[in-house]
């Protein structure tokens, strides 16, 4: 359960990172491309977290993005629309390779504002379900 703890710990301050460079008001496309990337490990920090806790406590090995996010709707960590936000995000992810395709990044850049929230309303749902598993069975943080 302390690698567990770990992942929460990181993925809380990669999201930190994201809304830091996500406030940036008119970014130059250099701060954009920045965001673009703290978006991309954001989400990868988010969803091993959620794999993670999906290993961990219920005993389930997902191995792809799309399938911890089904699992978690499934568990209802995720509703049916933010599961449907979810898989779409996973899909800007794996289009963050395409930078260098200026529409596609600007593009991208534009919906990371709103993925931003949902990152990190999925991880506060995963970390209050570990919270609640730790109080539950007794167990000291750290």
């Amino acid at each position: 359960m302390e690698r567990l703890f770990e992942k929460i710990a990181l993925a809380e301050k990669a999201l930190g990172k994201l809304a830091e460079a996500a406030d940036i008001e008119k970014p130059s496309e250099l701060e954009r491309d920045a965001i673009i990337q703290r978006f991309e490990f954001s989400f990868e920090a988010v969803w091993k977290t959620a794999q993670a806790y999906l290993r961990v406590v219920e005993g389930l090995d997902i191995a792809s993005p799309k399938g911890v996010v089904r699992s978690c709707r499934e568990l209802g960590l995720l509703t049916e629309a933010e599961t449907a936000q979810c898989l779409k995000m996973a899909d800007d992810r794996n289009l963050t390779v395409h930078m260098y395709n200026e529409p596609l990044a600007l593009a991208i850049y534009e919906r990371i504002l709103g993925h931003r929230y949902l990152l990190v309303k999925w991880q506060q749902a995963v970390r209050a379900r570990v919270d609640r598993e730790r109080t539950e069975h007794g167990e000291n943080e750290g």
